[in-house]
């Protein structure tokens, strides 16, 4: 069973995948950046849909999700723009925290690294039943997981920080794996982030990456 909706981004969830899922805080982009690399997309789109079809077509639109996920994240990367409220080892703590207790329940967690601005998730959702997604009001599980994630740390963030309103970014990125070399490619992507981002010089020197293989 595969579930696919839209928001501002295309979601895919074929029951019982391996997703790479990356979501951020509220405001740590600026609007004009958003509304450009969003422009920028759906002319792609509209270009790809002119020129392929068929497995063709999903390929291609793969390889150009791929390119502007990675512009997105290299903009969250520069830390330029918004709250960096992750910084605080107080506050991703607590998000670790959260997104391991879902673990073995929602989700099993393969990797995680939690930025100054944003969040990486490399989960299995084998465990979950789509079957039954109506029921909780969440499209597939996946969508389930992350709301319960994203809204209890946004909770308890705001509580720790003394402030109220929005935490999170509402909508999150969210990619299947496909096989066993992008499995690699992206659990390496996610732990070398704080790497990419100047922040350590060795991965296993960053406090909030967690594996469950190395």
């Amino acid at each position: 069973m595969t579930i696919s909706y839209r928001r501002n981004l295309p979601h895919i969830h074929p029951s019982g995948a391996i997703f790479f899922v990356t979501f951020r805080l509220a405001g740590s982009l600026p609007v004009e950046v958003i509304e450009r690399l969003r422009e920028e997309f759906k002319e792609e789109e509209r270009r790809l849909s002119d020129c392929f079809s068929g497995a063709a077509l999903r390929s291609e639109r793969y390889n150009v999700q791929k390119k502007f996920f990675g512009r997105y994240d290299k903009w969250l990367d520069r830390m330029a723009h918004g709250p960096t409220w992750l910084r605080q080892a107080e506050i991703a703590q607590l998000v670790m925290d959260e997104i391991r207790r879902l673990d073995g329940s929602h989700y099993d967690l393969l990797a995680c690294c939690i930025m100054p601005n944003h969040v990486h998730l490399l989960v299995d959702m084998a465990r979950g039943d789509d079957a039954n997604h109506d029921k909780t009001g969440h499209p597939s599980v996946l969508s389930q997981a992350l709301h319960l994630l994203k809204g209890s740390t946004a909770r308890y963030t705001n509580q720790k920080l003394g402030r109220s309103g929005k935490f999170w970014q509402d909508e999150s990125y969210d990619h299947v794996v496909r096989d066993e070399a992008e499995l690699e490619r992206i659990f390496w992507y996610i732990v070398n982030n704080p790497v990419k981002a100047g922040l350590v010089s060795d991965w296993q020197d960053w406090p909030y990456t967690y594996v469950a293989r190395a």
